[in-house]
């Protein structure tokens, strides 16, 4: 059984628990088939920003502003719900990281931006069928800011919504189909 540690281990800026963190975690390891992986769930204090990402897939490190986490109603207050949906994206980042197909998939800091919110539809739609809260509507609104309010869009996040095994090259190819739809056509001159 691959461990799970939370850094650090205990917070002095804001009133997480560490081992509430860890406990959290340590259930979507085990979700997600990754019981043999041991994970790093590092929680940047210092910040109330809401920034995610994997820092590492082997051995698995994912790094969070505080706020990612944080209760929006209770400040400072770790929130179930948000942690779980932020470090279950993460660690279904680091498992398709560890796959094959996405062998050639970007770092994190070199996704671009509809890139990125291609993978996170394809996270919450896997999260949402483990029973885990989604906010569907969400995901679509961002996932349209970043590839267009279109058709196109919306059956590619559709597609990416209900995937369950994807490669890189198919979930770069449905982000770049349906930003190429957004682009407006040049309309024909008045003549």
């Amino acid at each position: 059984m691959g461990s799970v540690t939370v850094t650090p281990a205990s917070f002095t800026m804001v009133l997480f628990d560490a081992d509430r963190i860890r406990e959290l975690a340590t259930r979507l390891q085990a979700e997600l088939g990754m019981g043999d992986t041991d994970v790093e769930v590092v929680v940047d204090e210092a910040t109330p920003l809401t920034r995610a990402h994997v820092a590492s897939a082997d051995p698995a490190q994912v790094v969070i502003e505080s706020g990612a986490i944080e209760d929006p109603k209770r400040p400072r207050q770790l929130s179930d719900e948000r942690a779980v949906d932020v470090i279950g994206r993460l660690l279904l980042r680091v498992r398709d990281r560890r796959e094959r197909g996405f062998a050639d998939a970007p770092p994190d800091g070199e996704l671009t931006p509809a890139e990125a919110a291609a993978w996170t539809a394809y996270a919450e739609g896997r999260l949402e069928r483990l029973g885990h809260p989604a906010q569907q509507q969400r995901w679509r609104y961002h996932f349209r800011n970043r590839h267009g309010f279109t058709d196109a869009a919306d059956a590619a996040f559709d597609r990416l919504w209900a995937a369950d095994t994807l490669t890189w090259a198919e979930l770069s190819a449905l982000s770049a189909e349906a930003a190429a739809a957004a682009v407006p056509s040049r309309a024909a001159p008045v003549g």
